[in-house]
């Protein structure tokens, strides 16, 4: 008997989870999945990878199975909330899955389709809906959506939504869902505002927590890089020439500098796309498309595609530029290493950097190891000039193990792109990936 099977889940569904492949439960499965289909509100905490999708999932799915008769005309049964497009489109094509050849219907509601389609699509009214707050406030606003008969909420990657300013969307919809629900919250960080989230909208909920908030995948293997910034794209093609025919995803901090990056990948020969807020839906569902599929190797995204992309095989995970508020960049990592493979994360610091490496190194309570260059230190930026540094760029390999970053710095580094006397470029320091 699999531990799915101990889990009082309807014998269709888990004969189902066993034909995908699902047999045995991940750890944040084990914990939350039984609190779950005895009724409790649930808080989880797990990084990405983990299983969460399937968390609240199965037991959403095994609790429609239960229900009798079908959903009134425009009304949602279960309602799953989500940030991005990319993590509901994730999160339907998963609930398809587990309710395949059953009663229960599953529906998506996000912005960049057609409102008009998806008015139709709820005329019916639907068991499961997916849906981002923004696209469901549109259609709450147009009448074509009732959520007076939803009892079981689930708001997923829930300190995302607080960072994209959703709270306000959030209480908006919370305010018009029976308070006699149940309540299901899952995140990969903890800041301090979720407290805050789980008061207003959990009763009395079982926390599970399968890894302390903030820390990436164990199979993660992390290194920096202290490099100027005009020279960062020669190091990532350097890099990136390793291991072309694997799938590497680069994470730039804009729309533009990101599609900027991706024509320069293009031009050096590289199968690569990219998927940012100035690309359409459809742009961004191809782009990720022929990247799974292995048409193209590198994807350049913003922070868009930090969370909802479960691609098993990305092996490399590039911060090429580090993000703003560091929770992100362990949702960024966490592209890597899932399902149990292991990955590399590997991280560009520009001098005016600093302070974001910091930051996140003070979030995940760790050292990221140095694979080149040498920390930098204010003197290394030029009054009125953060975008180039001077003297503390990439070179030779530090010493054995490499250091921490932040720590003491080492002896003189050659200049990336210095050309050696045969006019090749000098090799680069830092470890082979």
């Amino acid at each position: 008997m699999s531990d799915f099977e101990m889990m009082n889940l309807p014998p269709e569904l888990v004969a189902r989870l066993g034909r995908m492949g699902l047999n045995d439960p991940t750890p944040i499965q084990k914990q939350a999945i039984p609190h779950a289909m005895n009724g409790r509100d649930v808080m989880g905490l797990a990084q990405t990878g983990t299983g969460k999708t399937a968390a609240f999932g199965v037991p959403l799915v095994a609790q429609m199975l239960e229900l009798d008769g079908r959903p009134a005309p425009k009304s949602v049964r279960g309602l799953v909330l989500a940030p991005t497009r990319e993590l509901a489109t994730q999160i339907s094509v998963n609930l398809r899955s587990f309710a395949e050849n059953t009663k229960v219907k599953v529906a998506m509601v996000v912005g960049g389709q057609s409102i008009n389609n998806q008015i139709k699509r709820l005329e019916r009214g639907v068991d499961l809906l997916v849906a981002t707050p923004g696209r469901l406030l549109d259609l709450m606003d147009r009448r074509a959506v009732r959520l007076d008969e939803t009892v079981f909420l689930v708001l997923d990657e829930a300190d995302q939504m607080l960072d994209m300013g959703f709270i306000h969307d959030l209480r908006k919809i919370a305010s018009v869902i029976p308070k006699e629900r149940q309540t299901m919250l899952f995140s990969a960080t903890m800041p301090k505002q979720m407290n805050e989230l789980a008061n207003s909208y959990l009763r009395s909920p079982i926390r599970v927590e399968v890894s302390p908030p903030g820390k990436a995948a164990d199979k993660v293997t992390q290194e920096v890089h202290f490099i100027a910034k005009s020279e960062k794209s020669a190091l990532l093609i350097e890099m990136l020439d390793k291991h072309r025919e694997e799938r590497a995803l680069v994470f730039g901090r804009t729309k533009h500098g990101s599609e900027k990056l991706m024509k320069s990948l293009v031009k050096a020969g590289y199968a690569a796309g990219s998927i940012h807020g100035n690309k359409s839906q459809g742009q961004r569902d191809r782009a990720i498309a022929a990247f799974k599929s292995g048409e193209i190797k590198v994807l350049v995204a913003t922070d868009v595609a930090a969370r909802g992309l479960d691609i098993p095989d990305v092996k490399h995970v590039y911060n090429y530029d580090l993000p703003n508020v560091p929770e992100n960049y362990v949702h960024r990592i966490g592209r890597t290493a899932r399902a149990g493979k292991d990955g590399a994360a590997i991280a560009f610091c520009a001098p005016d950097e600093m302070g974001e490496l910091k930051a996140i190194q003070k979030t995940m309570s760790i050292s990221i190891p140095v694979g080149s260059g040498r920390p930098w230190e204010a003197a290394d930026i030029p009054p009125g000039d953060k975008t180039k540094g001077r003297g503390r760029g990439r070179g030779g390999r530090p010493p054995q193990g490499g250091k921490p970053a932040g720590g003491r710095p080492g002896g003189a580094r050659k200049r990336p792109g210095a050309r050696n006397r045969g006019g090749k470029p000098a090799a680069a320091g830092g470890a082979n990936h």
